[in-house]
């Protein structure tokens, strides 16, 4: 990346045990973040076996993940989710499709995870019927697509330890703290 122009954040790298590193072209306004192994946020979320599945992006469900994985979702992540679910139809595959049937299987294990994704998904909901920016025929598309989602992933069965945790709730807290990288 060096040799690209790019200058590392080492302190992200440091701070992070060397599982994300940020690279800056700051004259060009381009921010790269890389993470290795996994993404980790609020929840981690494997790359195991995935990269391969999409070109030349991540898959689009982890895509989405990225976004509804945060617990303090910011506005800049609504826009973003709103876009790939404008953009893209939920299946049960990958490939320019988001795999809702992978998002609902990696919910079904995790209760945390399912906490976040779907008080995410009904506030993407509700925030894109606000946006004036939005048709009428794209924030019915949002709402359809959210009701989907949600759907899916309240059908999927639930893993034992989904079960249990699910009993204490709200009353533990389920996600990791996460500073946003300036």
């Amino acid at each position: 990346m060096s040799r690209l122009g790019y200058e590392e954040n080492r302190e992200v790298f440091i701070v992070s045990e060397g599982e994300r590193a940020i690279f800056e072209r700051p004259e060009i306004g381009i921010h790269i973040d890389v993470f290795y192994e996994k993404l980790a946020f609020c929840h981690v979320i494997y790359w195991n076996n995935r990269l391969e599945v999409d070109h030349p992006s991540i898959p689009l469900a982890e895509m989405l993940l990225e976004k509804l994985q945060i617990v303090q979702i910011n506005e800049k992540d609504i826009i973003d989710t709103i876009m790939l679910l404008l953009e893209h139809p939920l299946g049960d595959k990958d490939l320019e499709t988001i795999n809702i049937k992978y998002i609902s299987g990696l919910c079904a294990t995790d209760w945390g995870l399912w906490r976040t994704t779907t008080m995410n998904l009904s506030k993407v909901q509700q925030l894109a019927q606000g946006y004036t920016q939005l048709s009428r025929e794209q924030k019915e598309l949002i709402d359809a697509q959210v009701k989907t989602a949600l759907a899916r992933i309240e059908k999927e069965p639930k893993s034992l330890p989904w079960r249990l945790r699910a009993r204490v709730g709200d009353r533990v807290k389920w996600y990791r703290e996460v500073d946003e990288v300036q």
